[in-house]
């Protein structure tokens, strides 16, 4: 049999390419993290006095978003940043993982407060630059999560409703880009609702502060309901969508809604929903019941109710099927969970991982930015898709008439999109 010329088992593997860029893509998030002053604010906000690892704190902060973006997901991965030239993208020196280590053990809750408002200023700044929703409409999705961890050395880690071991953090995303808005760690043992409260008003004072000026409505799940909840809510002007427990009460307004009040709308085939509406407490309360018909209906036979207590304008219908869109906020979860390091808890001390946990929110928003001022997207974006296009290709740096060029691979599929983001991202003017 003729030995093919491209034989994969005929490679020689040398890695001495002092040029090589593992991920070149970094060149366009460094452009964005250059525009909205990161590393320099993070000087200014982030004050650990005499601990150890608190000179530097802005190029400390860049090495981690940096090597979060591109898919690193614990302290070690930082490395990928110091190999070859890719340093050279990026406008900052890359610290070493053990120098990060010592940093982010440094923190603590006060501290934590400092990453919070450094969180909030880029986004304002973000969203100066183009990114925000200016004067329309933004919904605001709420829910908890399991950040789950091995080991019981983990301060702070507990089991909570899911029997996993772990921490429970509270997030806020905009529905309409899946941006992480706010984010708050909790211990595992965590009540879903603990802290809602105060964690409502911090949102609603970052985001309008950040330029939202449009009407803010809140969605959450019935893990969130509180009377104390919407009265916070109410106080900040801001609608609410928020699933109600099935209790004593709900179910009695429930039985006394007559059965020529039930509306049907769509449902997949083999099922059957309507929907109807009732008060409650003065509030609308929209249920909606769904059953299986047919031969599956012998199995369940029964309505199953689903019901949410709202303050918002609009018909019954409209408004069970933007509730039920309350489910995006899972897609979000899991793209910080699984493209930006939220994953993964990387140290034993809970106030380290408290500052990794808000990091990794801001990694997240960065990719998104880059779509969002470097590609003019304003939808959602998926993070994989953004980091397999733009961020994670291969690259190679050269200099020639005191110019550093980045050589990327020929036939790239998403060229056009890489030299139109850089142009874009190149132009924005300094925000800090």
């Amino acid at each position: 049999m003729q030995v093919s010329l491209y034989d994969p088992g005929r490679l020689d593997v040398v890695f001495d390419d002092d040029h090589a860029v593992a991920n070149a893509g970094l060149a366009l998030v460094a452009m964005c993290s250059t525009a909205l002053g990161i590393e320099d604010t993070a000087n200014e906000y982030v004050d650990l006095g005499d601990r150890p690892g608190a000179s530097r704190p802005g190029r400390k902060i860049l090495t981690l978003l940096h090597s979060m973006v591109v898919g690193g997901d614990c302290i070690d991965d930082i490395d990928v940043l110091r190999s070859g030239s890719t340093d050279q993208v990026l406008g900052h020196q890359v610290m070493a993982p053990s120098t990060i280590g010592t940093f982010l053990r440094s923190f603590t809750f006060g501290h934590i407060r400092q990453l919070d408002r450094l969180f909030a200023t880029i986004l304002e700044r973000a969203w100066a630059a183009g990114a925000g929703p200016g004067d329309t409409p933004m919904i605001i999705d709420i829910d908890s999560t399991i950040c789950e961890v091995h080991g019981k050395d983990k301060q702070g880690a507990g089991y909570g409703y899911t029997k996993q071991l772990g921490y429970h953090p509270l997030i806020a995303t905009r529905a309409d880009t899946g941006e992480v808005l706010h984010i708050r760690q909790r211990k595992g043992s965590a009540n879903t609702s603990r802290g809602t409260k105060r964690f409502i008003e911090e949102l609603v004072a970052r985001v309008t502060r950040a330029g939202a000026s449009g009407a803010l409505t809140l969605r959450a799940d019935s893990g969130f309901f509180s009377w104390e909840t919407i009265k916070t809510l109410k106080a900040h002007n801001v609608t609410f969508s928020i699933t109600v427990p099935k209790n004593p009460t709900v179910t009695r307004l429930i039985e006394g809604i007559a059965d020529d009040e039930w509306i049907p709308i769509g449902y997949t085939k083999g099922g059957q929903a309507e929907i109807a509406e009732t008060k409650y407490n003065d509030q609308r309360l929209v249920v909606r019941r769904t059953r299986l018909t047919g031969d599956q209906a012998q199995l369940f036979p029964d309505w199953r109710y689903h019901a949410f207590i709202t303050n918002r304008t609009g018909t019954t219908v409209f408004l069970d099927a933007d509730h039920r869109r309350h489910a995006v906020v899972e897609l979000a979860i899991r793209d910080w969970k699984e493209g930006s390091g939220g994953n993964h808890c990387p140290s034993g001390i809970f106030t380290a991982n408290a500052a990794w946990a808000v990091l990794a929110a801001l990694a997240h928003n960065l990719i998104r930015w880059v779509a969002a001022l470097g590609l003019g997207t304003t939808g959602p974006v998926v993070t994989k898709t953004i980091r397999r296009r733009l961020i994670t290709l291969p690259g190679r740096i050269t200099r020639r008439s005191r110019r550093t060029i980045l050589h990327l691979p020929t036939n790239w599929p998403w060229k056009r999109d890489f030299s139109d983001a850089a142009t874009r991202l190149r132009a924005l003017p300094q925000l800090c």
